[in-house]
């Protein structure tokens, strides 16, 4: 910026946006000074390096504003888990299933943690039944991330939106 540029030749582009050649850098400088403003270089690279006429602090307030536009649009997927056992009744599964759906339609991904107790990790099968229902009334709105896996007492699954 201004002063600090060390480049001899540089190419110009005013403060209307319009071209004004390649000049020496003191020129383009005093010009920028004589219209009351600063001279930025846009690509320092360029061989010529190119110079813009304009005002920093104005220009910084735009890449601010740009940034936080950028900021506002990006959504954040989060994990919901949901967590199951391998004898849930049918009323608590379709519960369970309503809250799925609703954590997919809105984007996020669904961890389903089933959690098994004392001589339930015997019959590990019921528990895989129950992941693979699950899977099978989600498999229109989601795909499986993750696999259905044990995790030391639970079993533990990814569904994440299509």
């Amino acid at each position: 910026m201004n002063e600090e540029i060390r480049a001899p030749q540089v190419r110009l582009i005013d403060h209307n946006g319009e071209m004004q050649g390649v000049m020496s850098a003191r020129e383009a400088l005093a010009r920028a000074y004589g219209v009351g403003l600063d001279l930025l270089e846009i690509s320092p690279n360029a061989d010529p390096p190119v110079v813009k006429i304009l005002d920093f602090g104005k220009f910084k307030y735009e890449q601010q504003k740009k940034k936080n536009e950028a900021k506002k649009k990006q959504k954040v997927i989060e994990i919901k888990e949901i967590k199951v056992r391998p004898n849930i009744d049918e009323n608590d599964y379709q519960v369970k299933l309503r809250a799925m759906k609703m954590f997919i339609e809105e984007g996020d991904k669904v961890k389903v943690t089933l959690r098994f107790r004392g001589r339930e990790m015997a019959h590990q099968d019921i528990g895989v039944r129950v992941l693979e229902r699950i899977r099978t009334d989600m498999d229109g709105a989601t795909k499986v991330e993750q696999m259905p896996r044990m995790e030391n007492r639970q079993m533990v699954m990814v569904l994440t939106p299509r």
